[in-house]
């Protein structure tokens, strides 16, 4: 027969080694690193299993980098986050025809209010 005493204390030791086995691989995950977790862009296209897929983001990597080859210093983050960039680098490098299809939205009127 277990008395009270010893019952609770092997409880109490399989609750710490759970808490610690939970500790351990918090800690193994922490070490292990980032993984890489990077978008693959070629041409403005975002290569999805191996099939290029168009996709805004790598279009805006596309204008960035045809902007600073036409000599405006901008990142493609710039142009991700600020519309009225993208409208402006568009607007002066936007007829280069690797970024054409990436400009048409940033060159449009678009709805305006009576």
């Amino acid at each position: 027969m277990i008395s009270t005493k010893t019952a609770g204390l092997a409880s109490g030791q399989r609750l710490t080694a759970a808490v610690g086995a939970v500790t351990l691989s918090f800690v193994a995950l922490a070490l292990a690193g980032p993984a890489e977790a990077r978008i693959a862009c070629v041409n403005g296209n975002q290569i999805v299993n191996g099939v290029p897929l168009a996709t805004p983001y790598c279009q805006d990597e596309l204008v960035a980098k045809v902007a600073r080859e036409r000599g405006v210093k901008v990142s493609a983050n710039e142009i991700r986050n600020n519309p009225n960039l993208k409208r402006n680098v568009c607007q002066h490098v936007g007829r280069d025809n690797r970024i054409y299809m990436a400009c048409i939205d940033a060159n449009s009127a678009g709805r305006r209010p009576f």
